[in-house]
C-alpha cells in the first residue's frame, strides 16, 4: 500500500523505507501508470531542482524493483520503454481514500528483510566480494552499486567490519559512503580513523567526478558563458556612458572594446569561480558548505592570479607598460563571496548539483549579485582596482589613450576617477559579474528525445 499523504511505503503490514526521491518517483511513476513516461519528464518532475547524471535515474529504478521484490526480466511492477523511459505495469491498483484509516501493524516500522539474507549461507560475502572487485564496464559499475545498497541494508557496521583491509577494501569502503545517500537504512561510513583515508577519499572523488562529468562540464561552460555575457553588458553600457559623458574625447568604437575586454574578464572569471563550485559540489556531500565556499574561492584564485601574471607580463612586453593590475586577491574576494551566496541559496536542495528554476532562481542569482557587490566594494574600498579601475590606470600610464574613465567620475561628483567612483563602478562590476555567474551556473541543461537507457 502507498501512502502518498504520509509518504509511506507498507506491504504486509511492514514499513518499506525510501530515501524522499525515490518515493517521489514510485508516486509519479503509479500516478502516470496508464502512460509510459519518458525519462526526460521523470528528471523534470523528480529531480526539478537540482542535475544529476544519467545513472542516477537508473539506481533509482533499481531500488524501487528490489523494495517491490520485482525481476526487471519479468517486470510486475515497473518496465522499462526501450529509448523512452518507464511505466509502472501492475494492473491491480486500487485508489482508496488516503485518511487516517491507515492499516499499519506493530512491526512497520522494522526493517525490511534484505533479499539477500539466507539462514544457509552468509549473505555478506557474496556481496563484499562484488563490491572490491574491479568493475570493468559500465553494467559492472552499477552490479557493485547495487551490492553496496545490499550491505547497507544488512548492516553497515557489520559490512565494515567483515571488510576490513582486503585487496580493493579502500574502493568499496569509498563505494560504501557514497551510497549511503541512497539508502535510508545505511549507517555512518567514516573516513578519517578508518584504514586507508587517503585512498579512500581518493576513490570517492574520483568516482564521484567520473558519475557527474558531463553535468560538471555543461555547468562550467555556462559559468562561463554567463560570466562572459555579464562582463559584456557591463562594459558596453560602461563605454554607452563613457561616450555620452559631457566633455568626453571617447570615440563610439570605445563601446565594442569596453564590452570585449569585459567579456573577456566576465568569461575567465565565471569559468574559474564556476569550476571550483562546480567540482566542489560534485565531490562533498557531507561537508557541502565550506567545500562549496572553498571551492569557488580557489577557482577564482587560480584564475585570477593567472590572469594577473599574463597581463603584467603582456604589457610590459608589447607596449612597456608596468601597471599594477589586480587578480589573485581579487578572485579570492570575488570567489568567496560567490561561494558564500550560492552555499545560502542552495542550502535546501541536496542530491546533484543545484539547478532552481523560476522566481527561486533569480531569487539565488540576486543574493550572489548581492554578495559579489559586497566584495567588490570591499576590495576597491582597500585601494584594490577591478576591471574599470584597472583600464583606467593602463590607459592613465599609455599616453593619449581615449579610455580614462574620468568623465565617468565627472558624471558621479568627483573631479577625476576617485575612491567614490572607483568603488560604485567596482560594486556595479562585481554585481553584474555575479548576476550572470549565478544564472549561466544554474542554468539546468535540456535532455535530448534520442537519449538510451542504462538501467538493466
Amino acid at each position: 500500500m502507498l501512502s502518498p499523504r504520509r509518504r509511506v511505503l507498507v506491504r504486509d503490514g511492514r514499513e518499506l523505507p525510501l530515501i524522499p526521491r525515490y518515493f517521489d518517483l514510485l508516486i509519479f511513476l503509479v500516478e502516470h501508470r496508464h502512460d509510459a513516461v519518458h525519462r526526460r519528464e521523470i528528471f523534470d518532475r523528480v529531480w526539478s531542482d537540482v542535475v544529476v547524471s544519467d545513472s542516477a535515474l537508473s539506481q533509482a529504478i533499481r531500488t524501487l524493483r528490489r523494495t517491490l521484490g520485482d525481476d526487471p526480466r519479468h517486470p510486475r511492477f515497473i518496465r522499462t520503454v526501450s529509448r523512452h523511459g518507464y511505466r509502472f505495469v501492475f494492473e491491480d491498483v486500487i485508489e482508496a481514500a488516503d485518511d487516517d484509516a491507515w492499516p499499519l501493524s506493530a512491526a512497520s516500522t522494522a526493517p525490511p528483510e534484505p533479499a539477500a539474507a539466507d539462514a544457509s549461507a552468509d549473505p555478506f560475502e557474496p556481496l563484499l566480494e562484488r563490491v572490491t572487485h574491479s568493475p570493468r564496464s559500465e553494467s559492472e559499475e552499477e552490479d557493485r552499486r547495487e551490492a553496496a545498497e545490499l550491505l547497507h541494508a544488512l548492516g553497515t557496521s557489520e559490512a565494515l567490519r567483515r571488510l576490513g583491509t582486503r585487496p580493493g577494501h579502500a574502493a568499496a569502503r569509498a563505494l560504501l559512503r557514497d551510497t549511503r545517500w541512497d539508502s535510508p537504512q545505511a549507517e555512518d561510513v567514516p573516513v578519517l580513523g578508518a584504514p586507508a583515508p587517503i585512498a579512500v577519499s581518493r576513490e570517492l572523488i574520483a568516482s564521484r567526478l567520473h558519475r557527474a562529468a558531463r553535468a560538471i562540464a555543461t555547468r562550467w561552460a555556462g559559468a562561463a558563458v554567463g560570466g562572459g555575457l555579464a562582463g559584456i553588458t557591463a562594459g558596453a553600457v560602461g563605454g554607452l556612458l563613457l561616450v555620452s559623458a559631457p566633455g568626453s574625447a571617447a570615440p563610439v568604437a570605445v563601446i565594442p572594446v569596453l564590452a570585449v575586454i569585459g567579456g573577456a574578464c566576465g568569461a575567465i572569471g565565471g569559468a574559474g569561480v564556476g569550476a571550483g563550485l562546480s567540482l566542489a559540489e560534485a565531490v562533498a556531500r557531507s561537508q557541502r558548505p565550506l567545500a562549496l565556499v572553498a571551492g569557488a574561492a580557489t577557482g577564482g584564485t587560480l584564475v585570477g592570479s593567472a590572469t594577473q601574471w599574463l597581463a603584467r607580463q603582456g604589457l610590459a612586453a608589447l607596449v612597456g607598460l608596468r601597471v599594477n593590475t589586480g587578480g589573485g586577491l581579487e578572485g579570492l574576494v570575488i570567489g568567496l563571496a560567490a561561494g558564500l551566496g550560492y552555499t545560502v541559496a542552495t542550502a535546501g536542495i541536496e542530491g546533484g548539483l543545484a539547478a532552481p528554476r523560476g522566481r527561486q532562481r533569480f531569487r539565488a542569482a540576486a543574493l550572489i549579485a548581492a554578495l559579489c557587490g559586497l566584495g567588490a566594494f570591499t576590495l576597491t574600498a582597500a585601494g584594490r582596482p577591478l576591471v574599470g579601475g584597472t583600464i583606467h590606470e593602463i590607459a592613465r600610464a599609455a599616453r593619449g589613450s581615449e579610455i580614462t574613465l574620468t568623465p565617468l567620475a565627472r558624471l558621479i561628483g568627483e573631479p577625476d576617477f576617485g575612491p567614490v567612483s572607483q568603488q560604485l563602478i567596482g560594486t556595479g562590476e562585481g554585481a553584474v559579474f555575479g548576476f550572470g555567474l549565478a544564472l549561466g551556473l544554474m542554468r539546468r541543461p535540456s535532455r535530448t528525445s534520442h537519449e538510451t537507457l542504462t538501467d538493466r
